[in-house]
């Protein structure tokens, strides 16, 4: 009894830490994007999985990168976010790349609820612009 007891305490323990995440599967809220986020050594990194243009075209490249040599890569799969620090919930220190203009801004990123991530990208401080990214189910 002493045994069970235990592990439902673990269980219930362990269940607010991992949902103070922001590893996942994530949708944005513009052209149905939907980006992962996982573990990248001691960050996260994100890729961007699907949108209303790939599901159109899964060919489609980043045509609008600054850097000429990438602009034949394929958008499925494209690192988007990437050299984050932190833990949990906040990173902070990291970049992210918008193929819709083919540039790079800083970010951070910030576990709202376990189903909300607020994604702030900053040409620089006070210019930023945040979005809200809901977690798909």
């Amino acid at each position: 009894m002493r045994l069970a007891s235990t592990a439902v305490l673990l269980t219930l323990l362990a269940g607010p830490a991992l949902a103070a995440d922001v590893t996942g599967t994530w949708m944005t809220p513009t052209d149905e994007g939907i980006v992962e986020i996982k573990p990248c050594g001691s960050s996260v990194c994100g890729t961007l999985v699907s949108s209303d243009d790939i599901k159109k075209n899964p060919a489609l490249t980043d045509s609008k990168n600054a850097d000429s040599a990438l602009r034949n890569r394929p958008l499925k799969g494209l690192l988007m976010l990437s050299g984050f620090t932190g833990s949990g919930g906040s990173w902070s220190g990291g970049k992210i790349y918008n193929p819709d203009d083919g540039k790079t801004y800083t970010a951070t990123l910030t576990l709202k609820g376990d189903n909300t991530l607020e994604v702030r990208g900053c040409v620089f401080v006070p210019l930023c612009q945040t979005q809200t990214w809901t977690r798909a189910k």
